[in-house]
């Protein structure tokens, strides 16, 4: 077997275990009503690990600067998007169209 093969059913096996951990907890959990509170808590999850994900893009482990000029134009327009659409999906698409955009030709 060679490794292209190999590597091609690794990827695959893990994408089913993925698949299958989250779809559990999807199903387990469909049923269930939660409080209010845990409801309005479960809104700033997305927004804490966009976050989460923009500081780590930002600094490096020796928390230094770690990003340059594209990232942070890409994260700017993330930042307007987010800013005036409220919409993360729409964060997501505009800030890594402008990342790969900027890559591509910078």
């Amino acid at each position: 077997m060679t490794i292209f093969w190999i590597g091609l059913i690794a990827t695959v096996a893990v994408g089913i275990g993925t698949y299958l951990m989250r779809a559990g907890f999807i199903l387990a959990l469909a049923d269930m009503n939660f409080p209010p509170r845990v409801r309005e808590a479960l809104r700033y999850v997305a927004p804490a690990v966009m976050a989460a994900l923009v500081v780590s893009l930002l600094f490096d482990s020796e928390g230094s600067g770690g990003a340059g000029w594209i990232e942070l134009a890409a994260l700017a327009v993330g930042g307007i998007v987010g800013w005036r659409r409220r919409s993360l999906p729409w964060v997501l698409v505009a800030g890594m169209s402008t990342l790969w955009l900027l890559r591509a030709f910078f």
